[in-house]
């Protein structure tokens, strides 16, 4: 059985390390690509502080298709350069959004969230898996620090997940 370790750690930068390899054990030897979304999802947004959603939209060749995510029903369709998740998912950037209400063409699904961060999944071929999709209700929540621990982490789940 796998269980969220609870530990106080020094830094952000040390904890997504943790979370990396806490991902890296949760993921072992599983490659159902939804499975592993859905235990990722479940385990970062009950390890990080401040989060109201945090989750998965995959790419279904034409649009963004709401996945495996914890937090309050989503938005279920977003075209590419929409929002920020169709601007990580089209210009195949990180997205850190600091106050979403100052992005222009912010989606709000919840209108709880006022930041968010977006990695875009990215396959070795180059071609679009979806994006990665986290959101608080704090303004200013991510920062450079957040932006490398959720790349670091995409890059485990992509490597594990969707090989």
């Amino acid at each position: 059985m796998f269980e969220v370790k609870a530990q106080a750690h020094a830094d952000k930068r040390e904890h997504y390390a943790d979370l990396v390899q806490q991902a890296r054990g949760l993921m072992a030897g599983e490659r159902d690509l939804i499975a592993n979304a859905a235990n990722f999802s479940a385990l970062l947004f009950h390890s990080l502080p401040d989060l109201n959603w945090a989750g998965f939209y995959l790419y279904d060749g034409n649009e963004l298709v709401v996945g495996p995510f914890q937090g309050k029903p989503a938005c279920i369709r977003i075209a590419l350069g929409r929002g920020v998740c169709g601007t990580a998912a089209q210009t195949r950037q990180t997205q850190v959004v600091r106050d979403v209400n100052a992005f222009d063409g912010h989606i709000a699904c919840d209108a709880a969230s006022q930041s968010e961060i977006v990695v875009p999944l990215v396959k070795s071929d180059g071609s679009l898996l979806g994006v990665w999709d986290v959101d608080s209700p704090h303004v200013a929540r991510f920062d450079e620090d957040d932006r490398a621990g959720m790349e670091a982490l995409c890059a485990v789940f992509m490597e594990l997940a969707a090989a």
